[in-house]
């Protein structure tokens, strides 16, 4: 997969679940959710959106469906169970119990200890007396549950025909990449997929890299991905000969510009549509290999220039979201900038951004419009719940 708007042909989507019930007004913050989601109405929306996919030929594959079949293999179930458990927070004894207990149920029961988690108060009953149960509340987790498995793009991201496991920054997500990890290396259909970077190197996240073209990547450094990470996978990328330039673009470190497909996403092979108030701003560090195999660090540059060159197009189109400042920052926090393209000019998008949409489709851009009221309470939109498995080239 070389590109960000080729058709669309498979990807990796997860259906809310029993994980988004767990988020209350004590814990969403930390969680990472702006709001309590209605877990029925996202549900139905994120129906919905799969529903999208398949009809433009999309194979839709669910995160749910994968990580249980790939826990039928023993091997899997024993890698499971470890992600499961943290004696950290257990303590030893408890964590002996719980491991014992979660390496004798079926598949579909421990998935889903991982996804949605478990309290305090749903642990086995334990022999002995535990400090650690009597002085945590028992709707505390002991184990976390998963909320922002929705947002499939930050865990996994493919390039070219190598799998990159994310490194997620944040502790509410961190345990996100055991998951995937299990899937690729357990499912049948991912078996032998070879590794573009590991879960356990600098902080990397699916939502700040973009395939601007064959061998080009941009990577936005923030909040959620570190200059160390951009340089680590780049210099994985250059080894592998998956690409010749990786763009290192500084974002604000906010939680509206948490990821770089918050500011722009590619709308065909030449054209993005893009935050205004960072047209202009953002800028970019163009990374190359040297000769000696090393690296070479050029810039800073205005980033659609940098873009360009490295593209090798005469420059990149722009539709800007909104109309004015205010509605542009508003659609900007809604997810206006974050399309999903599942052909060259084709894009889903959230209703609720109408004046983004209407610019998009005055441009000759098909919009597929989708509710978003529940699922985008965890700040994403079509791109962020989507890591696409394979695309055609353009």
């Amino acid at each position: 997969m070389d590109s960000e708007v080729g058709p669309l042909r498979s990807v990796l989507l997860h259906r809310p679940g029993a994980e988004l019930k767990r988020l209350t007004p004590r814990n969403n913050d930390q969680l990472l959710f702006d709001s309590i989601p209605w877990v029925d109405r996202a549900q139905q929306e994120h129906d919905a959106f799969a529903e999208v996919l398949r009809g433009r030929g999309v194979e839709v594959l669910l995160l749910t469906d994968l990580l249980q079949a790939a826990l039928e293999d023993p091997r899997a179930h024993v890698a499971g169970v470890h992600a499961a458990v943290d004696n950290r927070r257990l303590g030893d004894d408890l964590a002996d119990s719980l491991r014992s207990y979660l390496s004798g149920v079926e598949p579909a029961v421990l998935g889903e200890v991982l996804m949605s988690g478990m309290t305090f108060e749903e642990l086995p009953a334990s022999e002995g007396t535990s400090l650690v149960r009597k002085m945590h509340h028992p709707h505390d987790f002991a184990v976390d549950p998963l909320p922002n498995l929705l947002f499939t793009r930050d865990s996994s991201v493919w390039i070219a025909d190598r799998v990159a496991i994310a490194s997620l920054a944040m502790p509410a997500r961190r345990r996100e990449t055991a998951l995937l990890d299990i899937v690729y290396a357990y499912h049948p259909r991912f078996r032998g997929t070879v590794r573009a970077y590991g879960a356990h190197s600098a902080p990397v996240e699916g939502g700040d890299v973009l395939l601007l073209a064959p061998g080009v990547l941009a990577v936005g450094v923030g909040e959620r991905t570190s200059a160390a990470g951009a340089e680590s996978l780049a210099r994985s990328a250059f080894a592998d000969g998956i690409a010749h330039t990786v763009l290192a673009v500084p974002i604000a470190q906010n939680r509206a510009t948490m990821h770089l497909d918050t500011v722009c996403t590619m709308i065909g092979p030449d054209a993005v549509v893009m935050y205004p108030l960072a047209r202009d701003s953002l800028v970019a560090y163009s990374l190359r290999p040297d000769a000696d195999g090393g690296l070479r660090v050029d810039g800073p540059a205005p980033f659609l220039d940098a873009a360009a060159q490295a593209m090798d197009i005469d420059r990149l189109h722009v539709i800007d979201t909104g109309l004015d400042p205010v509605t542009a920052e508003r659609e900007q926090w809604d997810d206006g900038n974050n399309t999903l393209a599942v052909a060259p000019g084709v894009v889903v998008g959230y209703e609720r951004n109408v004046e983004t949409n209407a610019r998009l489709e005055e441009a000759g851009i098909e919009v597929l419009r989708i509710a978003g009221s529940e699922l985008g309470s965890g700040r994403g939109g079509p791109r962020c719940m989507s890591c696409p498995v394979a695309r055609d080239s353009v």
